[in-house]
């Protein structure tokens, strides 16, 4: 919920600052960078010392820079706040092994799939940040959502255990862990994880803006509908998890990228007007995609990105069970790279272009380059 802030919370400051869409997409990406590149030291960390503790004192860390938002008054310093409250995005390559190792490798699927729900969270900013921009301003958003993320680290502190293996498991080295960056498996799955889930992460971030410039929608509207999105592509992650342990990670994996490169392709067609001679004189046609059919199609993306986060990290606890924290942050790393890059080339493109649905044909591109990818590099797993 904190990471995606900006998906909202990004809107009026954008039309405060005069932000162009480059700068806005920017503005939103910057959690993203620092969620992103911190998850390999915290993957190693959790490795080593834990998932609790470093999961507890990184919320804790936290706390400060959401209250501090609201504080911002210049573009460069809201771009530094936002560097320091992305970390929190980092959490997930902490609390994946943590909740791993509680759990048998034929379970793993589904138990790192519910601790993954949490990425709804994108869908509750899209619901509470609008209500409280309404009603209180913008400037309310960062006082509630600093202490709801201190009270829920007190109460991670106090309810939760070490895990199993963190007592008495042998520490790998430093150079062990760091070697595993290269192997090639980590570097495919890597490929597969940054479209996955740096798609809905660059996709959420995007959607509030992209239906109140595309449809006009005002901004409670507007999130409700990006929620639509944001909603199954979280808490269905669960239920990609428990298909990964039934029928696999490869299958599962393929069938999302099909789905995605259909869906992708759909909504990439612009609004075009056209006038057609015809022997009787000029027809003139509309092709576009109304809201309706738009939302069906995003809610469509949002289930088969939300299962293919969850089958991309199964390769990962059936591959690798003793280094996950590791590889789930370089892995996660990725991931995170292309939610922040996503967002700022979506705007450069509608700057350039001047088309909306110019991000979407950015995304239909990732995806045939993953299918290519796939059917080469993971030949061996298809009957798995």
């Amino acid at each position: 919920m904190i990471w995606m802030v900006f998906a909202v919370l990004g809107l009026p400051i954008k039309q405060q600052l005069h932000l162009n869409e480059t700068e806005f997409g920017l503005l939103t990406a910057m959690p993203v960078l620092s969620g992103s590149l911190i998850r390999v030291p915290l993957g190693i960390w959790a490795d080593r010392f834990g998932g609790r503790i470093v999961f507890f004192l990184l919320m804790l860390v936290c706390v400060p820079a959401v209250w501090l938002l609201e504080y911002a008054h210049t573009y460069s310093q809201f771009l530094w706040i936002a560097l320091w409250l992305g970390l929190v995005g980092g959490s997930f390559s902490v609390g994946t092994p943590y909740v791993a190792k509680w759990f048998r490798k034929e379970r793993q699927g589904l138990a790192m799939g519910v601790f993954g729900a949490g990425n709804a969270g994108a869908a509750l900013n899209k619901f509470l940040a609008p209500a409280l921009i309404a009603v209180y301003g913008w400037q309310a958003v960062p006082r509630v959502y600093a202490v709801i993320l201190l009270v829920i680290t007190i109460l991670f502190w106090f309810f939760s255990y070490p895990e199993p293996k963190a007592v008495n498991a042998q520490q790998p080295s430093l150079k062990a862990q760091l070697l595993l960056m290269k192997n090639p498996q980590v570097l495919k799955y890597s490929q597969l994880y940054s479209v996955v889930f740096g798609g809905y992460v660059g996709i959420s971030l995007w959607m509030v803006s992209y239906y109140v410039n595309e449809y006009q929608f005002a901004l409670t509207q507007a999130a409700l509908l990006a929620a639509c999105f944001s909603l199954p592509g979280g808490v269905l992650r669960a239920f990609g998890g428990w298909l990964s342990d039934k029928y696999g990670a490869y299958k599962v994996t393929w069938a999302v990228m099909w789905v995605c490169w259909i869906a992708f392709f759909l909504l990439s067609y612009p609004q075009t007007q056209m006038s057609i001679r015809t022997v009787s004189g000029y027809l003139n046609m509309h092709i576009g995609l109304n809201a309706i059919v738009f939302t069906v199609l995003l809610f469509v993306v949002g289930v088969a990105l939300a299962i293919g986060k969850a089958s991309v990290f199964k390769f990962i606890s059936d591959e690798f069970p003793e280094d996950m924290g590791t590889v789930s942050g370089v892995v996660g790393l990725a991931g995170g790279l292309g939610g922040f890059l996503l967002p700022i080339m979506f705007g450069m493109l509608v700057d350039w272009t001047g088309i909306r649905s110019s991000s979407f044909m950015l995304m239909f591109g990732t995806v045939c380059i993953s299918l290519i990818w796939m059917h080469f590099s993971l030949k061996n797993q298809k009957h798995q």
